[in-house]
Parts: C-alpha cells; sequence; structure tokens
C-alpha cells in the first residue's frame, strides 16, 4: 500500500501570496520533495534550500565539512521527518541571499489512487517571483515598478522580466509538465532479463 501526503505550500510574506495543494508519496525523500517544491512552485533550482522541522534542518551538507551545515535531505524521508519531530508542517527556506520562506502543511494522508501518478498537482494560485529579484521587499518594488508607467525603473523591469510578467498566473500548464518530468525520472525502471544458464 501506497500511503499520499497531501500538502499546501504558501510561500510566505508576499502578495499575492502564492499557494500550491499537491500529492506526494508520503515515503518521498526530501530531496526529491525539494525538487517538487521547486517544480510547483516555479524556482529555477539556482540555489540552496533547507527544510525546517522540530529544531533540526535538512538540505545539502557543506562538502569541505568547514561548518555544521543542515543534515543531508536525500537521507531523509517526508514520513521519517514527520514521525521523529512530531511537526504537521515544515519550513522550507530556498535561495539564503533572498531568504523565499514557504510553508508546507501536511494537510492528510491517503491511500495512492490507481493509474495516478505523483507528485500530482490539485490547485495552485499566484506566480512565483522573478529568481534574484531581491527577496519579498525587492519583489514589492518590481510589482510597484512593473504597474507604473512613469516608475523610474519601469522600462528596466519589464525588460529584465521579459515583458509578461503576472502576479496572478501560476502557470499551472508549466508546473504539471515539470511534474510529469519528475514522475517519469522517478518512475521504476524495467529490470533486464537475466540471460539464461548455459546448460553442461
Amino acid at each position: 500500500m501506497t500511503l499520499i501526503a497531501r500538502l499546501r505550500i504558501l510561500l510566505n510574506d508576499i502578495d499575492p501570496q502564492p499557494m500550491r495543494h499537491i500529492e506526494v508519496p508520503l515515503k518521498i525523500r526530501l530531496d526529491r520533495l525539494h525538487e517538487v517544491v521547486q517544480a510547483a512552485m516555479g524556482w529555477t533550482d539556482s540555489h540552496l534550500y533547507e527544510f525546517r522541522a522540530g529544531g533540526a534542518g535538512w538540505g545539502v551538507p557543506d562538502p569541505d565539512g568547514f561548518y555544521d551545515g543542515p543534515m543531508p535531505a536525500k537521507k531523509a524521508t517526508l514520513q521519517k521527518v514527520l514521525e521523529d519531530t512530531g511537526a504537521r508542517t515544515l519550513q522550507y527556506v530556498y535561495d539564503f541571499g533572498d531568504d523565499w520562506d514557504h510553508s508546507i502543511r501536511i494537510e492528510r494522508v491517503t491511500e495512492a489512487s490507481p493509474g495516478v501518478t505523483y507528485p500530482r498537482l490539485l490547485k495552485a494560485s499566484g506566480a512565483c517571483p522573478p529568481e534574484d529579484v531581491g527577496g519579498a521587499p525587492g519583489y514589492e518594488e518590481f510589482l510597484e515598478a512593473l504597474a507604473d508607467p512613469d516608475h523610474e525603473q519601469h522600462d528596466d523591469m519589464v525588460s529584465w522580466s521579459g515583458a509578461t510578467f503576472d502576479p496572478e498566473d501560476a502557470r499551472i500548464d508549466r508546473i504539471v509538465e515539470r511534474f510529469d518530468q519528475l514522475a517519469k525520472k522517478w518512475s521504476p525502471r524495467p529490470g533486464k532479463p537475466k540471460a539464461p544458464k548455459p546448460t553442461p
């Protein structure tokens, strides 16, 4: 029996606030959950990240061991973290320069639906800010400049964002496409048939 966790992801401190409802296997490794969150929110996976719960953190440890960083995300699962910490909400911080702070709430755990691939998107609203916009304060200034043709940075922001940025557009088609790519990447590989043993 495969158990599925329904998650609500909120990107905090910005308006309009992006929200995603998704489903993932309960036993998903945290490094894979990171990839799911990146795909769900629309990030480009260009920076470090960390999951936090119960006073502990999981992410990408310092390969040189110069500082006490997070525990390795690839060695922890969502189920184990929930069991060990008793948490129902995880904090996920992406890009320690811009400090994008997400809340991941585990809403319920159910059995997998037959024929459904995971991760699965249930609902999405609000756009992911552009990468490297300067965190929540920078994003607010970006939206102000974008909305005001008389703003001194309007033309620069339009050019930088590609002139098509809509803070209300979650780009659902793109999320579904990225989820499908992850599901294919993680699907079990069919085993090669073993060659028959030669007869003596």
